[in-house]
């Protein structure tokens, strides 16, 4: 599944057919139940129609403007509809593609006595061994026990590129319906039929079985309760109705139920929480509920690990530093002719140093029988002897050892530069040839580009950013400085890192941290919001409440901005919903009343032509704005990092003072357009 496959436009024609289908399988009540402001408008439409069937057997007047009311009635139930179908449209489309990319494969399962037997890969069940050869597909989630191999895991991350999976440490979980390219492995499957990754990733695009979140029931819960006090006020303005001399159609009565009650933001808010989460897979995160997204978006404090998130993650050189007497070119030629055999980042790092800043390119050794020295844990330094010259680079005190061990004697220069750099929270290494120090080669962490600024965006939101490390204190507070987190956690153990989340969530605040492996399933399952890698332990993933697919540290930001604009576009949207109620009152009450008390004509602010054209344009107006306002609630309002005070302040300007204005404007258009056509 290619990565263009996995971000299907909200506006696909298939997605919008299904769409309009679901509109109408939707009526059905039970379903409609769920929704209480949307159930009270479906019942309206139900009681029009009955009724408009009764006036038109008995031939009863103003058939065309009952029949206008109730058709517009069941637009509004059928457009929110449509609305929650849309956002649940992307999801099944994205469901279909995963179906197709989960093969019924075959499995060599390893029995008790050793043997091996080939079953279907449902049939596997929790704890099971498998062997599996290049060219194979993982039959079920699982983890390497046994071996390396390279694997092929676009089905699942829409990325190409091929990831090395290999037992022990914390790149051993496998996905079933990945491919093995190279190599083969055994794998101990993790989950029981039913409970895969992909499995539970295609109920969560689907969007059938969403729990609503606490905010949203909370907001439902509100709504309904607006919904009841409002029909109370609608039935007993009839009596008072009666009593005046100006008895209401029930007609009349529905529509201004319907304008009355919060309609836009009962027909939206569940397109808004399903639009969320989907938020959440187009980036390639895999939420196991709505409440980890909800919370992300309440995030106070941000963990954040420093190796791989806030550095690239492997050390850079960016220095050479000679010694009293010895030219610089000298020491970065000796370093590069040590790291030429150095596979590890920081030894290719040396070698393009060299050839950048002096012009230096690698050179082939074989002519001169050059002999290679790796590194070892116990001599702590590698290098290279050829041409009668023995060329070592390795830690400082390993080299000074070497040095004094060989008759000879290390500078106290080079000590300086050692500490010097270790200050800096760097990494020194010293260059030796024939057993004399030439320099110190100084590495350090590259902070990735962009995290400072970031950084400072979450600070603008209220959220504080904390570094885990396990480095020293001194390493720690200059990676802090550098990158901008306001404060860090260092030589950190996991039992630190539990402690700092329970001291941020006793203040009431809410945490957020991604990891990998084994160690940080503890502090995961405390956090509120828990990101693991895809390529973490199965410990790990089972821990978060969130699976990052692409197993990107940083995606963590990405997160929280998701959580956001998620509660930002809800609470817009309620804004507006309830501000443009109040224009909706200025067309109906006064269309309602004006006969019988005609000094109520000062409140038709709008100068609707008829009492029946303002009905009817507050009515096709509550049904179009929620048309309107789909894409908003697909794509969520823009995310702006700010403050919650200034957010308010926002929200209120565009979405409070724009939800009493457009009603207005919108209302007179229709007025004038339907009473031009002659429809009023």
């Amino acid at each position: 599944m290619t990565k263009e496959k996995r971000t299907i436009s909200i506006w696909d024609p298939k997605i919008i057919s299904r769409a309009i289908w679901d509109s109408f399988r939707k009526l059905n009540p039970i379903t409609m139940m769920k929704n209480p402001v949307m159930f009270v408008v479906e019942v309206g439409s139900v009681i029009t129609t009955i009724l408009l069937i009764r006036d038109i057997v008995t031939g009863a007047p103003n058939i065309g403007f009952e029949l206008q009311i109730t058709l517009w009635l069941w637009f509004t139930v059928l457009f929110a509809n449509f609305a929650e179908a849309m956002a649940e449209g992307r999801g099944k489309a994205q469901a279909e593609t995963l179906r197709r990319a989960r093969t019924e494969t075959m499995a060599r399962r390893l029995t008790s006595n050793g043997q091996i037997e080939v079953v279907p890969a449902p049939r596997l069940r929790r704890d099971d061994i498998v062997i599996v050869s290049a060219g194979e597909f993982i039959p079920g989630d699982g983890e390497v026990i046994e071996g390396i191999a390279s694997i092929d895991e676009s089905a699942i991350t829409g990325e190409s590129a091929p990831v090395i999976r290999e037992a022990g440490g914390d790149r051993s979980a496998v996905t079933g319906g990945t491919r093995v390219l190279s190599d083969q492995i055994k794998v101990r499957i993790t989950s029981n039929p039913g409970e895969t990754f992909i499995d539970r990733m295609i109920a969560l695009v689907e969007g059938a079985e969403r729990q609503k979140t606490p905010n949203e029931i909370a907001l439902n819960i509100l709504l309904a309760g607006l919904t009841i006090i409002f029909l109370l006020a609608v039935v007993t303005l009839q009596p008072f109705a009666i009593y005046s001399n100006s008895p209401q159609s029930i007609f009349v009565l529905v529509s201004l139920l319907v304008c009355l009650i919060p309609t836009t933001i009962g027909a939206l808010l569940s397109a808004i929480g399903i639009a969320g989460m989907d938020r959440l897979v187009q980036h390639n995160v895999l939420a196991m509920s709505g409440r980890a997204v909800e919370a992300a978006g309440d995030v106070n404090t941000l963990l954040l690990d420093k190796t791989g998130t806030i550095t690239l993650g492997n050390r850079q050189a960016v220095e050479f530093i000679p010694l009293s007497g010895v030219k610089e070119q000298e020491l970065a030629d000796a370093a590069q002719l040590s790291s030429l055999a150095d596979e590890t980042p920081e030894g290719r790092s040396i070698v393009v140093l060299a050839k950048e800043k002096y012009g230096l390119r690698g050179r082939d050794l074989q002519p001169h029988e050059a002999r290679f020295i790796a590194f070892t844990a116990q001599t702590r330094m590698s290098g290279v002897d050829y041409d009668r010259r023995e060329i070592r680079k390795g830690a400082a005190d390993a080299i000074e050892k070497y040095v004094d061990t060989n008759g000879g004697q290390a500078p106290r220069e080079m000590r300086e530069i050692v500490e010097r750099i270790a200050k800096a929270g760097g990494t020194p290494l010293v260059v030796a040839d024939n057993k004399r120090p030439l320099g110190v080669i100084h590495l350090k962490d590259i902070v990735k580009g962009g995290m400072k600024e970031r950084f400072d965006q979450l600070r603008a939101m209220g959220i504080k950013t904390v570094m885990i490390t396990g480095d020293n204190p001194l390493t720690a507070a200059t990676i802090a400085r550098e990158s901008g987190v306001d404060d860090f956690l260092a030589e950190a153990k996991p039992e630190d890192k539990m402690a700092l989340i329970r001291r941020e969530q006793a203040e009431g605040k809410l945490v957020a941290m991604t990891g990998d492996g084994t160690n940080d399933a503890p502090a995961l399952a405390q956090a509120d919001v828990g990101v693991a890698m895809n390529t973490g332990t199965q410990a790990a993933k089972e821990a978060g409440n969130m699976v990052d697919l692409d197993s990107n540290p940083t995606k963590l930001i990405e997160v929280v901005e998701i959580g956001k604009q998620l509660l930002m576009t809800r609470g817009a949207l309620t804004t507006f919903s309830i501000a443009n109620d109040v224009a909706k009152y200025f067309a109906i009450i006064p269309a309602m009343f004006s006969v019988a008390f005609p000094a109520i004509n000062a409140l038709n602010i709008m100068r609707l032509a008829t009492p029946q054209s303002a009905i009817l344009s507050a009515v096709i107006f509550n049904a179009l704005i929620i048309i309107a306002l789909i894409p908003l609630a697909l794509k969520g309002v823009k995310y702006r990092p700010m403050s919650a005070a200034a957010l308010l302040r926002r929200n209120l300007l565009i979405y409070g003072l724009g939800g009493i204005i457009i009603p207005f404007i919108g209302i007179k258009i229709i007025d004038v357009i339907i009473v031009a056509l002659g429809l009023a």
